[in-house]
């Protein structure tokens, strides 16, 4: 899959990112296009299908989510869903080209009652032979090393932007918490899926120091979710201005050349985006989306307009290779 595995940086500062993104735009997206061909199969990009498997009622306050409890944004909500539904759900995910399956929930964390569900919609999606995500929220060590026991293959956990800007988005828990959660994964020896979201009001620098704590991490996530923000109505977030979509590519170049060998999947919030604006951000080094209808309870692009738009640009889903 990946070409080759040279040493990775993980000592990064501030002054050298901002000196990477702040380059002339052709010379940024050159060099992250470099890195992205060395490292990944050219025109090939990862499918993933997330599915929400208990949605609303959160009691944490995030004011970019319309599941948060705290907010009022007539979403429906729905308890754990059953394991037959995931299982239907990862089925058809799998014939439209999916080669991972997500889980999420609304939890400030798992009750170890739910813990055990979700081990069982993972053993059952696993079966299928795709690669299994799930985001449950806080995870403590032996949660963990359950969910690894059970055959997950990547935990997800933001950390939506930078320790400076974290106490504006969020106030029921705190930074440390989100980077204890991806200490308690890594021990488990799992898989690491973290990014954040981008168009909160942060500043470009909240943007680059996000970057740089992924990038400093002990060991890269092997997938970094790029997010814009979805302006849902009733959240607190819902009249905030529209990312420029320039800073949207030059986030994802960054990224791109700060983490080489992690998959940068251009997530939430395509439905806002432009044709072009997708096709320079597979460019600056994205090779990961979710296809399907829905992203959790937003909506994203159906597979039609995915299909059309990579046909395209003559880009192909990558097939799936389990270790």
């Amino acid at each position: 899959m990946k070409k080759t595995k040279d040493k990775v940086k993980t000592s990064w500062n501030l002054q050298e990112a901002m000196n990477i993104y702040n380059k002339p735009f052709n010379d940024l997206l050159y060099e992250a296009q470099t890195i992205h061909r060395k490292n990944f199969k050219n025109n090939e990009i990862q499918m993933s299908t997330l599915l929400s498997v208990k949605t609303g009622s959160c009691p944490e306050d995030c004011a970019y989510c319309p599941q948060s409890a705290h907010h009022n944004t007539n979403l429906k909500k729905e308890k754990l869903i059953s394991i037959q539904q995931v299982k239907e759900s990862a089925i058809i995910a799998k014939e439209a080209g999916s080669t991972r399956f997500c889980l999420g929930a609304a939890w400030r964390s798992p009750t170890d009652n739910d813990l055990n569900t979700v081990c069982e919609m993972i053993k059952e999606v696993s079966s299928l032979g795709l690669e299994t995500c799930v985001t449950l929220g806080m995870l403590k060590d032996y949660q963990a090393k359950k969910l690894a026991e059970a055959g997950l293959d990547y935990y997800n956990h933001n950390i939506d932007t930078s320790k400076e800007y974290y106490s504006k988005i969020i106030s029921t828990r705190t930074y440390q918490d989100r980077l204890n959660t991806l200490e308690n994964v890594r021990k488990a020896n799992l898989k690491v899926c973290c990014g954040g979201i981008l168009g909160m009001g942060e500043s470009v620098e909240d943007r680059i120091k996000m970057l740089i704590t992924l990038a400093n991490l002990p060991k890269h996530p092997e997938s970094v979710p790029i997010n814009q923000l979805i302006k849902i109505s009733g959240t607190p977030l819902e009249k905030e201005q529209d990312l420029d979509p320039i800073e949207l590519v030059k986030t994802i170049a960054l990224a791109r050349i700060l983490m080489p060998f992690s998959y940068v999947r251009l997530s939430a919030g395509r439905t806002e985006m432009s044709e072009s604006t997708q096709a320079l951000a597979f460019f600056a080094g994205a090779n990961s989306i979710f296809q399907g209808d829905v992203l959790l309870t937003a909506e994203n692009p159906n597979k039609k307009k995915d299909s059309k738009l990579l046909n395209k640009l003559g880009i192909v889903s990558e097939e799936l290779t389990l270790n």
